[in-house]
C-alpha cells in the first residue's frame, strides 16, 4: 500500500513535469512551442496504450510481474527522455514512460477497488490524492531549480520509480475481495444493465475530466478577462489544483458513512453550482476553488461505484472509463477554446456549467438505472 501511494506521487510528478520543462526543452533541442508540446501528447498516447495493455493482460500474467514491468517502463521512459540525443528519440521515451504511467494508473486503481472491499471508496480517494501531491511538488521543484535543470528532476523520478520494484512483493495474484461472490442484486444489475451503465460511465468520465482540465486550462484566462491581475489569476489556478488534492483527503472519512453513488451525485451538483456562480467576477476565484473541492472525489469514487454496479465486468469497465478520462483531458480543452472563440472569454463559466449539468444528469441516470440496488446491497452487507 505504501509503495502504491509512492507510485501515485511519482506518476503525478511525471505528468506535471512536461509543461514546466518546455523552456529547457526548447533551448536544448531548438524546438517551437508546438513541437515541445508533443512530449505531453506522446506521454498521453503511451498512457492510453498502457491502460489497454494492462487490462488485457491482467488475467493472464501475474499481477506482480505486470506491475513491475510498468515500473520499469516508466523509469526507463523518464530517464531516456532527458538522456536522448535527439528529439524523436526523446519523444519515443516519453511514449514509453507514458505506457508505464497508464499501466500503473489503471493497475493500482483496479487493485484498490477490488482489494479493499467496503473501504474501497476511501482507499481510492486516498490513493488518488497522492497523485495531486506529486503534481504540485514537481512543478514547484522545477520553479525552484530553474527550467534549465529539468533533467535532474526527471532522473530523480526515474530513480525513485525503479525503487518501487522493492515493494511489488506485497502484490498478490488475487485479492481477498475477488474471491467473494458478487451479491445477487449486484449480479442482476451487471447482467441486465451493465452495457448501459458502462456507456454512461464512459461519457461521464470524458465530460468530467474535460471539465476538470478545462478549469485548469482556462481559469487564468477568464480571471484576467474579468479584471484580475496575472499574478492573482495564476495563484487562483494553483489553488484550484490544491483544492483537488485536499478534496480527496477530506472525503476519506465521509466515504465510510456515505455510499459511493451519493458522494458522486452530490459532488457533481456542487461542481455545477460553483461553475455557474463563477460568472460573478467577485466570486470567481473562490468558486473555482469550490469546483476543485467538489470535483476531487468524483474520479476515484466513480471507480468504486462502477465496481459495485458491475463487479463481474469490473476489469473491462475500469479500463474503458480510465481510457475515456484520458481522452477527455486531451480533447476538451481545445474544444472549450473553440467555444470561447465563438462566444467570448467571459463565457468560460457558462461552458463549464453546461458540462457540469451533463455530468449531473448522467450520474442521476446511473443511480436510477442501477444505483439503488447496489447501495441497498452495500448497506445490508
Amino acid at each position: 500500500m505504501v509503495t502504491a501511494f509512492a507510485a501515485f506521487v511519482l506518476i503525478g510528478a511525471l505528468q506535471a513535469l512536461y509543461g514546466p520543462a518546455i523552456p529547457g526543452l526548447r533551448e536544448d533541442f531548438g524546438l517551437t512551442p508546438a513541437s515541445a508540446g508533443l512530449a505531453l501528447s506522446a506521454h498521453f498516447v503511451g498512457a492510453l496504450l498502457g491502460v489497454l495493455v494492462f487490462s488485457r493482460w491482467y488475467a493472464r500474467v501475474h499481477s506482480r510481474l505486470l506491475l513491475g514491468a510498468c515500473y520499469v517502463a516508466m523509469a526507463a521512459g523518464a530517464a531516456g527522455f532527458v538522456l536522448a540525443g535527439s528529439w524523436p528519440v526523446a519523444l519515443f521515451f516519453a511514449f514509453v514512460g507514458g505506457v508505464g504511467f497508464g499501466g500503473i494508473d489503471y493497475g493500482l486503481n483496479h487493485m484498490f477497488a477490488i482489494g479493499f472491499g467496503k473501504r474501497g471508496t476511501a482507499m481510492l480517494n486516498l490513493l488518488n490524492a497522492q497523485f495531486g501531491i506529486g503534481s504540485i511538488v514537481a512543478p514547484a521543484v522545477i520553479a525552484w531549480i530553474g527550467p534549465r535543470h529539468y533533467p535532474v528532476v526527471f532522473l530523480v523520478v526515474a530513480g525513485l520509480t525503479a525503487l518501487l520494484l522493492l515493494g511489488i512483493g506485497g502484490v498478490r495474484e488475487r485479492s481477498a475481495g475477488s474471491d467473494e461472490p458478487a451479491s445477487e442484486a449486484a449480479a442482476d444489475v451487471a447482467k441486465k444493465r451493465s452495457f448501459g451503465v458502462l456507456a454512461a460511465f464512459v461519457v461521464f468520465y470524458v465530460l468530467n475530466i474535460g471539465l476538470e482540465s478545462g478549469v485548469g486550462g482556462w481559469e487564468p484566462t477568464h480571471l484576467e478577462a474579468v479584471g484580475y491581475s496575472l499574478g492573482t489569476a495564476t495563484t487562483a489556478t494553483a489553488a484550484y489544483w490544491l483544492a483537488m488534492t485536499l478534496g480527496r483527503f477530506a472525503i476519506v472519512p465521509v466515504a465510510a458513512r456515505w455510499p459511493a453513488s451519493g458522494i458522486v451525485i452530490w459532488s457533481s451538483a456542487g461542481v455545477l453550482v460553483c461553475a455557474a456562480l463563477s460568472v460573478i467576477p467577485a466570486l470567481a476565484p473562490f468558486t473555482y476553488f469550490g469546483v476543485g473541492l467538489f470535483i476531487a472525489p468524483t474520479f476515484p469514487t466513480g471507480l468504486a461505484w462502477l465496481h459495485q454496479l458491475a463487479p463481474r465486468d469490473a476489469q473491462r469497465a475500469g479500463a474503458y472509463v480510465l481510457a475515456a478520462s484520458m481522452v477527455g483531458g486531451v480533447v476538451f480543452p481545445p474544444l472549450l477554446g473553440m467555444g470561447i472563440e465563438v462566444t467570448s472569454v467571459v463565457s468560460v463559466p457558462i461552458l463549464l456549467a453546461v458540462l457540469g449539468l451533463a455530468c449531473l444528469a448522467l450520474v442521476c441516470w446511473i443511480k436510477r438505472a442501477g444505483g439503488r440496488d447496489g447501495d441497498r446491497t452495500r448497506r445490508r452487507d
